[in-house]
């Protein structure tokens, strides 16, 4: 599945393992998703979308990365990362960095495996 304004994929499979590219939290129109829950839900329905084409949901996912603006954004992650996965949990890097394309809050990559 590759992006049509980007040199890339937004998900690529190889020997049974799908890795997602960081998946902002932006609208259609590639505007930001500002707020703390709405942000998040986002990136997660980013990566939900990601995923289905490769018939695969969160019970797949084995990593994920959330790049995020504000560490503020921590606690909601945390109560929407429970919220999503089931124990055992997938692991999980969480990373503030200066900005996100779009000017998103967040954004979100995975490593599933079938």
């Amino acid at each position: 599945m590759m992006a049509e304004e980007h040199p890339y994929s937004l998900a690529f499979e190889k020997g049974g393992i799908v890795y997602v590219s960081g998946a902002a939290a932006i609208d259609a129109d590639h505007n930001p998703i500002l707020g703390d829950r709405e942000c998040i839900e986002a990136a997660f329905e980013a990566l939900r979308s990601r995923l289905a084409p490769f018939g695969l949901g969160f019970e797949h996912v084995a990593k994920t990365t959330f790049f995020v603006t504000d560490l503020a954004l921590r606690d909601e992650v945390n109560r929407q990362y429970v919220e999503r996965f089931a124990e055992p949990r997938p692991a999980r890097t969480f990373v503030e960095v200066s900005a996100i394309p779009y000017g998103a809050r967040v954004a979100l990559e995975a490593v599933a495996h079938r």
